[in-house]
């Protein structure tokens, strides 16, 4: 018994066990901006497989169901079975890459799963609940059950997105993002957010957060979006812009290459000397502002600026296979657009997976086509790994499922899309996101190793408490109570 301790530290033998949940969390949840899907049938099967296998295998090792499921082992288990049963349905165009002696020697699954990388977490969210303008606080919607706060707001205040972000996983420095609002009306402020970040720095001047700046450039009157833009770079530091251009606040939806909105805010960006724009493509409800055609146009005419493209351009519902330049949905809108304007792979133009890689993680024929589809055409300089959390909880079950996903052979001989390589996966993880955020590897895994998160994080590990819980709506009643009393939630 004595050689897995190190590795189920946290719960003891007798402790009764709350209710069960499998580390790699297949479940419906959405982050609000898109009606949940249900689950197939496969996934389905997994997870009572799952479950099952996981019963058996504690019972062998001698441990609680609970202990079994923190350690790594718990992990290798989940995806084992995804790959059974994945496999056998012919959904084969990816795989996870892990060892059927890991379902019981804990010492290989812990190794299998040990972090190797700098991991950099592009967008990142959590909202203020006791902000009185916000749209979420009397969100009757997220009846989050499982954080045990008795306001199910609370369970996304910023205590709680330290703990699953820095705490449960192992994400080194992270981003965070806002959600478009009018004016006024944000769930998370810029100042709230650099409030975030001064907590999360203790004076250690650490660069573990970093903060956008929303802007909603659209909203009448135009001018003093602009005039904005200039405080929030004086006041709060920020490091890019975060936009959407499907969200209509006051007036109409808006592309990136408006003569009226989109050129002025990106032309006011240059000027300030904060060239990184963030933008909300995908996940859109299908709005032709939500796709990506303007993005390789203005790319061409600001090729001193870098676009961040979050979600891809992913859009729910719609499957992804091999490029088709004919495709008017989803990541091929990007790819196209780039071509369509001569933006070679590596450019200005970045694409972040923050949400599609949870989407897809759980169909690796699909995730297969996305992943190599954007390393191919965007290039393996500029894939970035985001995860939307803390709306899906931890992302460390999206981190642990990325180390161990795998393009199969046949997919890259037929779509010449590249192996996923260690050297590959921790430029995603986080080496890739440093060029455009300015940051220095060495320095920073330095300088965080001194900071106070760090300190808490080495202390927390000795009786780690995991909820594997997500926090978005899992159900279509719930998405539909939400959009009854605030309308959509982009992330």
């Amino acid at each position: 018994m004595k050689k897995y301790a190190a590795h189920v530290v946290g719960v003891k033998k007798s402790q009764p066990e709350i209710e069960p949940r499998l580390p790699i969390k297949l479940d419906s949840t959405s982050n609000g901006e898109f009606e949940p899907y249900p689950l197939t049938p496969q996934i389905e099967f997994v997870k009572t497989l799952a479950m099952r296998r996981a019963e058996e295998n504690a019972r062998r090792l001698g441990l609680s169901r609970r202990q079994f499921l923190m350690s790594a082992a718990g992990t290798a288990t989940t995806l084992l079975c995804m790959n059974q049963v994945l496999a056998r349905n012919g959904n084969a165009g990816g795989y996870f890459d892990v060892h059927p002696a890991m379902e019981l020697d804990l010492d290989a699954a812990a190794s299998r799963f040990a972090k190797d990388e700098f991991i950099f977490d592009v967008q990142t969210h959590h909202v203020n609940p006791a902000n009185p303008s916000s749209t979420f606080v009397n969100n009757a919607f997220f009846t989050q059950r499982n954080c045990g706060e008795p306001n199910p707001v609370d369970c996304f205040n910023v205590h709680h997105y330290i703990k699953e972000i820095f705490m449960d996983s192992d994400t080194d420095i992270a981003v965070l993002s806002q959600v478009p609002a009018n004016p006024g009306q944000d769930p998370l402020s810029t100042a709230e957010a650099a409030a975030t970040r001064e907590l999360v720095q203790m004076m250690y001047n650490s660069p573990r957060l970093q903060i956008h700046g929303i802007v909603v450039p659209n909203y009448q009157p135009r001018q003093a979006q602009l005039d904005n833009m200039q405080r929030l770079v004086e006041q709060y530091q920020i490091k890019a812009w975060k936009c959407y251009t499907h969200f209509g606040a006051n007036t109409a939806p808006w592309y990136l290459d408006d003569p009226v909105v989109g050129i002025p805010f990106i032309q006011k960006a240059r000027e300030l000397g904060v060239k990184i724009i963030c933008i909300h493509k995908g996940l859109s409800g299908n709005s032709p502002f939500g796709t990506c055609r303007d993005v390789g146009v203005v790319a061409k005419m600001f090729p001193d600026v870098t676009f961040i493209i979050y979600h891809s351009g992913f859009e729910i519902g719609s499957r992804e296979g091999p490029y088709n330049r004919n495709s008017t949905r989803g990541i091929d809108t990007l790819i196209r657009s780039l071509q369509d304007n001569e933006i070679p792979p590596s450019s200005n133009v970045y694409a972040e997976i923050g949400t599609t890689w949870r989407q897809v993680m759980g169909n690796p024929t699909v995730a297969a086509h996305v992943i190599g589809k954007l390393l191919k055409y965007v290039g393996q300089d500029r894939v970035l790994w985001g995860t939307d959390s803390i709306w899906y909880g931890s992302p460390q079950d999206q981190i642990n499922a990325f180390r161990a996903f795998q393009i199969s052979t046949e997919f890259q001989e037929r779509f010449g899309y590249p192996a996923l390589t260690p050297e590959l996966k921790a430029k995603i993880f986080g080496l890739n996101a440093t060029v455009p955020y300015g940051i220095n590897p060495p320095e920073a895994k330095k300088q965080i190793a001194r900071d106070e998160i760090q300190r808490r994080r080495v202390e927390y590990q000795n009786d780690p408490q995991p909820s594997f819980a997500t926090y978005g709506p899992r159900t279509r009643r719930e998405f539909l109570n939400f959009l009854r009393t605030h309308g959509s939630m982009p992330g």
